[in-house]
């Protein structure tokens, strides 16, 4: 702190090194087509392919988006398997 507060710039780096902690990421603006079914994933995936082509997003921000795309299709996925699943108990309660 002393070597700091005296002018030293690699002490003054330090300190705020210590107290400022770096930033890790950025919000990332992506323009994606909707997602509403898993056939959509492949519009998505190529607006981030395309985003990280041209450099509007580091290689690893859009391994970033790629995982929140699969997310979101993981759930639509279970939603839809959820839909119909309670559609064929249903069906199934009205026949028995």
């Amino acid at each position: 702190m002393a070597r700091a507060l005296d002018g030293n710039a690699a002490a003054l780096r330090l300190c705020f090194d210590r107290l400022i902690a770096p930033r890790r990421a950025r919000p990332v603006q992506l323009d994606l087509p909707p997602i509403a079914e898993p056939a959509d994933i492949a519009g998505a995936m190529a607006a981030v392919t395309a985003a990280v082509g041209t450099g509007a997003i580091t290689p690893r921000e859009g391994a970033e988006v790629a995982k929140v795309v699969d997310t979101y299709i993981r759930a639509l996925e279970v939603h839809d398997f959820d839909r119909r699943l309670k559609a064929l108990e249903t069906a199934h309660a009205t026949d028995a």
